[in-house]
């Protein structure tokens, strides 16, 4: 690894700290919607997997700073993983808190980083001795992962019941472009049907409003007031181990070790649980706000990591919620990366270690001192001058370029139906998970019926 590969990994990572400090900031903007086409896009663009990789983990890194700061100001989470937080973070901001609560929840998510990312290569120098018979059944797992995410969803009995159904569908579409000769035999159309899933949601909701029955039923919210109180100005270098007391460490700590070793199991859940169990105990509103709010940007920053790099390093395959749904171009984007050939195979595990700390390094030093110094500043700016349906209209265009370089003109219109079967089961409370489990599990399960 030469200096000019590591100037372009530091510069790469700056870049994604940069970005995703103002996409954090922008509120409900979904992690995989928002990294997963941009990660299989450099990949398509061919790339180095170092550069990728640093800039995917700044990128984690900046997102999880950021996406408390709406959460703190206004009660709007910046992206799925801040919603638990509201609840404690307008505590805090109903005692003239906010600026507390930005201080707490990035210091939190800065002792996520620092402990996940050791206790990731830890545990996945443990798991190494076993991935070559963990990827032999590959298939099997992503079925049984498909099952065990279905049973802990909101509706459990559709969740199950869509598996088959939605794997054919799945195949079907690819068989189809087959038998046109659209694309070769020998390649399986993955990318469009994965970034399909994680538009469905949005692509849903705009096919919905098609409707002049629907559009009349639905009431129009006006213009949202949100007050912005002028921060106070922090002096000198912010250091989280004096933003947060002792024992707020200790739990951020403990909360972020465990989101490490429960990887494989749903973050928003994991976050939940032991936000609550951790803080639950103190009686006074604005110590368990506090202590729960930093404990659960802790914990989150680390399952993100952890779920990201246990898979990469030890298996090469996304068995994890978060390895299957932000960080999927790490893992396959064919034709560039394949479950057989990405980044696990390409870097050695030091070398993924170097591209990991240059990227945490380079979003911690810029965001977290930029969202303790400038948060309201920042925030005002984006509700200002960047509107949600800007972003959304970005990511939904880089969808429809991928979906055209995967299988042309036709794919566009098969991704649109994955995404709106997607968006109405994901409406109707199938996790994505789920959907993203039977997308990889689809080729084997329908194998058994051959």
């Amino acid at each position: 690894m030469d200096m000019m590969l590591i100037l372009q990994m530091v510069l790469a990572s700056i870049g994604g700290a940069v970005l995703y400090t103002i996409i954090g900031i922008a509120p409900g903007t979904d992690e995989t919607a928002v990294l997963a086409p941009v990660t299989i896009a450099l990949a398509l663009l061919e790339v180095s997997p170092y550069i990728i990789l640093a800039f995917f983990i700044s990128a984690i890194v900046a997102k999880k700073l950021t996406d408390s700061i709406p959460v703190a100001v206004a009660g709007i989470p910046g992206g799925v993983m801040a919603a638990p937080m509201v609840e404690h973070a307008m505590v805090l901001k109903k005692h003239g808190l906010p600026e507390v609560s930005i201080k707490k929840m990035a210091s939190g998510s800065v002792i996520g980083t620092f402990v996940s990312i050791p206790v990731s290569f830890l545990i996945a120098s443990l798991i190494i001795p076993y991935a070559e018979e963990i990827s032999k059944i590959a298939g099997l797992i992503f079925f049984l992962g498909a099952v065990f995410l279905a049973l802990m969803t909101r509706n459990r009995i559709l969740s199950l019941a869509i598996i088959i159904p939605f794997a054919l569908l799945i195949q079907g579409l690819r068989h189809l472009y087959w038998g046109l000769d659209i694309v070769p035999e020998d390649t399986t159309v993955f990318v469009s049907f994965f970034l399909g899933i994680t538009i469905g949601p949005i692509a849903f909701t705009l096919f919905e409003l098609l409707s002049r029955n629907k559009r009349q039923k639905m009431s129009g919210l006006g213009d949202k007031e949100i007050t912005l109180k002028k921060a106070v100005k922090e002096k000198g270098i912010p250091n989280p181990f004096k933003i947060l007391t002792g024992r707020e460490t200790g739990s951020a700590a403990m909360g972020s070790f465990i989101g490490s070793v429960t990887f494989f199991l749903s973050p928003v859940g994991m976050t939940v649980f032991l936000g609550e169990v951790l803080s639950r105990h103190i009686k006074d509103p604005v110590k368990r706000a506090s202590r729960a709010i930093s404990t659960m940007d802790g914990l989150t920053n680390a399952s993100y990591i952890s779920g990201t790099l246990i898979p990469l390093i030890a298996i090469g395959l996304p068995l994890s919620p978060m390895a299957i749904g932000p960080a999927a171009g790490l893992f396959n984007a064919p034709p560039v990366f394949t479950p057989e050939h990405n980044i696990h195979h390409i870097l050695s595990m030091g070398e993924i270690m170097t591209a990991t700390i240059i990227g945490a390094v380079c979003a911690l030093v810029i965001t977290y001192f930029v969202t303790i110094k400038y948060a309201s500043q920042i925030c005002a700016f984006v509700f200002r001058f960047v509107p949600h349906e800007a972003l959304i209209g970005l990511f939904a265009g880089l969808v429809v370029m991928l979906a055209f370089m995967d299988a042309g003109v036709l794919n566009i219109f098969g991704t649109i139906v994955i995404a709106l079967v997607a968006g109405f089961l994901h409406k109707k409370g199938v996790n994505y998970g789920v959907m993203f489990m039977i997308l990889y599990a689809a080729p084997w399960m329908l194998g058994l019926f051959s």
